[in-house]
């Protein structure tokens, strides 16, 4: 049945946080792409956007991703889908969100929130010290650059070190979440780290291509046909080395052998640019000062204070600069290495 204007006006006002996605909202929501819900509702793990397996009668259960109101823009929405459904077109293993016909739409609006739907896809972590799951890792990733290097994203955001240092440092200390006993301490190694990257991106400039961007073992499922990769909401334009140094792990002798069956497939699809090695610890850096700022920033959401306790704590705070010290240290080391 089709929404009447009123309905659709009102779905689309969009909610400012996510205090009224109730079950009802996540059961009608669904329903409303013309499923018919057993009311089962599994809340699966995600913190940054709300995402729900939910039962279907007689079929399988649809994943429900709810977007975090004002993350991100219709655009860059449309652009992650449009992306992942291009590798899935071409038989790369990515999980695009479902289109509905006839308006063939994949982001769909109800009770003032944007959510989109995914066929369940089932699977483990891949084995990072299995040669054999490392290889066909860079084999899949090696075609989703080749894909990604065709054109850049229109909407999305860049990598930037504005975006995963800059910000995230000053929110941080604007809104006081550092206890005055760190605060100098906290200033003095993130400006030494930002020193170093700045100094690294430059004389390293990558080309930027597509990205999955967050590519963590937790968003590849692995199956006997396979991996297959989820949750593109991270895409971005970005260095290609991005998406494959979270997969590397251990010691840096270990590194460097998951990194060489990473390339040997990689490079069967799209060539590597080996300068781009020397990025790796730039942007773990990234990564770590990023990770606090987001913790900061979402502060304000209940389900942050309860799964991440720890939080804004001494103890934390105490951690968290030694580790920007050892990373400092870390990215003054020579870069893992292509050998001939």
């Amino acid at each position: 049945m089709s929404e009447s204007l009123d309905t659709q006006a009102e779905n689309m006002k969009l909610a400012d946080d996510y205090s009224q996605l109730t079950p009802d909202t996540v059961i009608n929501a669904i329903e409303s792409k013309g499923y018919l819900s057993d009311a089962r509702i599994l809340a699966l793990n995600s913190y940054e956007n709300r995402v729900y397996q939910v039962g279907i009668e007689d079929s399988q259960p649809v994943i429900g991703k709810f977007y975090r109101p004002g993350r991100w823009s219709d655009e860059q929405i449309l652009e992650e889908h449009q992306f992942s459904r291009d590798l899935h077109d071409l038989e790369i293993p990515a999980v695009p969100p479902i289109y509905f016909k006839p308006e063939n739409k994949s982001l769909s609006y109800y009770g003032g929130y944007r959510f989109a739907l995914y066929q369940r896809r089932g699977g483990r972590a891949p084995e990072l010290t299995d040669p054999e799951h490392l290889y066909w890792l860079g084999k899949f990733l090696g075609r989703i650059h080749a894909v990604g290097k065709t054109r850049t994203f229109q909407y999305r955001p860049t990598l930037s070190i504005e975006s995963f240092i800059v910000r995230p440092f000053e929110y941080i200390l604007q809104h006081d979440f550092i206890p005055p006993l760190f605060i100098e301490s906290y200033k003095a190694i993130v400006g030494d780290i930002l020193q170093h990257v700045e100094s690294n991106f430059e004389k390293f400039a990558p080309e930027l291509i597509r990205l999955h961007g967050d590519c963590h073992p937790g968003n590849i499922l692995w199956t006997d046909k396979g991996p297959h990769f989820v949750d593109f909401d991270d895409s971005r334009n970005g260095p290609a080395i991005q998406d494959l140094w979270m997969l590397l792990s251990g010691e840096r002798s270990e590194q460097q052998i998951q990194l060489l069956d990473i390339l040997e497939g990689y490079e069967e699809f799209c060539e590597f640019n080996p300068s781009e090695l020397n990025l790796i610890e730039s942007l773990r850096s990234m990564r770590i000062v990023h990770y606090a700022g987001w913790l900061a920033k979402r502060w304000n959401d209940p389900a942050f204070p309860k799964a991440f306790p720890w939080f804004n704590t001494e103890s934390f705070w105490g951690e968290h600069i030694l580790q920007l010290k050892e990373q400092l240290a870390t990215q003054q080391e020579p870069p893992l290495q292509i050998y001939p």
